[in-house]
C-alpha cells in the first residue's frame, strides 16, 4: 500500500471516529453503570482511529498472517506514524474493542439500490472438513455444507451488490442454511430487479419479493420448461459474474477467509475490516453501460434504452 493510500485511508477512519466516539462514549456511560471485566483493562496507547487502521490496511498489504504484517510492516515501517505501538500480545488483546466501530463504519459505506441488483453467497471455511468433529473455536456455531465443488464445514456470506460492484447488503449464516433463506431480509429497501443464480429459483420466493415491488431474475434449470424472457433481463445475467468478481476479491485480495481464527471476536474483526477495505477501494469491479450514460432507475421502471450501450 503507498503512503498516499494509508494517509487517505487514515484520514477517512479518524474523521470518522471524530464523530462517532464521543456519541459511542456517551451510550456505553448511559448503559453500563457498572463496570464490567471486558472494559475494565488499561487504556491503550493507541487512538480508537489508529487501531481501525492498522486492522483495515492489513487487508490491503499482501501479508497473509496478521502477526507478519504487524511485526515486519507496522513496526518495522509506521513507527513515524504510531509513536505509541503496542506489543503483537497486545495488539491482539485490543482487537476486540473495536469490533462496534468497525461494524458502523462498515455501514456507512455500503451502497444504495438503483434499480439493479446481483445476489450470491460464498463459503467461508473455518477448517478443513476432515476436522469438523474435532473443531473448537467455532462449534455450534459453523456447520457442515455442500456446494458443487462438495463438501466443506463453515459458514456463509451472503451478498447483494449494486452495478458499480458496492456492497448493498450482506449477512453470515451457517453453512447448511439454505441460499434463498436470507434473500428476503437482505432485499428489504430494494426495488427493480435483482439477479441470482439457479441457486434463487423458488416460486415463493419469487412471489414474496414481486409483492414488495422486487423481481427476482435467474437462469432456469435444464430440466424446467423454458419461458420467455426480456432481452434486457437476459443481457444483465451475462453481466451477473460481476458479483463473482467481488467475492473473488473479497477472498484473494482482502483475506477475509483462512483457518486460523482463534476466537469468534477475531473472525468477526478479520471479516468486518476486509468488507471496509473493499469497501474504501476505488478500483471495484462496474457494469460500464449501466454505470455511464443510462441510469438503472429507468431501467427499472420499463423504459427500454439503446441495446448498443449493453454490449459486452
Amino acid at each position: 500500500m503507498s503512503a498516499p493510500d494509508f494517509v487517505t485511508t487514515f484520514c477517512h477512519i479518524d474523521d470518522f471516529c471524530q464523530l462517532f466516539e464521543p456519541e459511542w462514549h456517551r451510550i456505553l456511560l448511559e448503559q453500563n453503570t457498572r463496570s464490567t471485566r471486558w472494559w475494565t483493562t488499561r487504556k491503550s496507547t493507541l487512538t480508537l482511529s489508529e487501531l481501525m487502521t492498522i486492522a483495515i490496511m492489513f487487508h490491503s498489504s499482501g501479508y497473509r498472517t496478521f502477526k507478519h504484517y504487524y511485526i515486519y510492516h507496522v513496526q518495522a515501517h509506521w513507527k513515524p506514524f504510531f509513536p505509541n505501538l503496542v506489543s503483537y500480545k497486545q495488539i491482539n488483546k485490543l482487537m476486540k474493542r473495536i469490533i462496534f466501530p468497525l461494524f458502523v463504519l462498515q455501514q456507512s459505506l455500503q451502497g444504495s439500490s438503483e434499480g439493479v441488483s446481483f445476489v450470491d453467497s460464498t463459503v467461508l471455511t473455518v477448517c478443513h472438513i476432515c476436522r469438523a468433529s474435532r473443531h473448537k473455536v467455532f462449534k455450534g456455531i459453523a456447520k457442515k455444507g455442500k456446494t458443487t465443488t462438495g463438501w466443506f464445514f463453515g459458514m456463509k456470506l451472503h451478498l447483494v451488490i449494486n452495478h458499480r460492484g458496492e456492497i448493498i447488503a450482506w449477512m453470515i449464516t451457517a453453512g447448511n442454511v439454505d441460499d434463498r433463506k436470507p434473500v428476503p431480509e437482505l432485499a428489504r429497501g430494494l426495488f427493480g430487479k435483482i439477479f441470482g443464480d439457479r441457486g434463487y429459483i423458488s416460486k415463493a420466493l419469487f412471489e414474496h419479493l414481486y409483492e414488495r415491488g422486487l423481481k427476482l431474475v435467474t437462469r432456469i434449470k435444464a430440466n424446467m420448461k423454458n419461458t420467455l424472457m426480456d432481452t434486457m433481463d437476459k443481457l444483465l445475467l451475462y453481466k451477473r459474474g460481476i458479483i463473482e468478481s467481488v467475492i473473488n476479491k473479497l477472498k484473494s485480495v482482502c483475506q477475509i477467509e483462512h483457518h486460523r481464527h482463534r476466537s469468534i471476536g477475531n473472525f468477526v474483526t478479520n471479516l468486518l475490516g476486509g468488507l471496509i477495505a473493499y469497501g474504501l477501494d476505488p478500483n471495484k469491479p462496474i457494469i460500464e453501460s449501466l454505470h455511464t450514460n443510462n441510469s438503472p432507475d429507468s431501467y427499472a421502471q420499463g423504459l427500454m434504452p439503446d441495446l448498443g450501450m449493453y454490449a459486452c
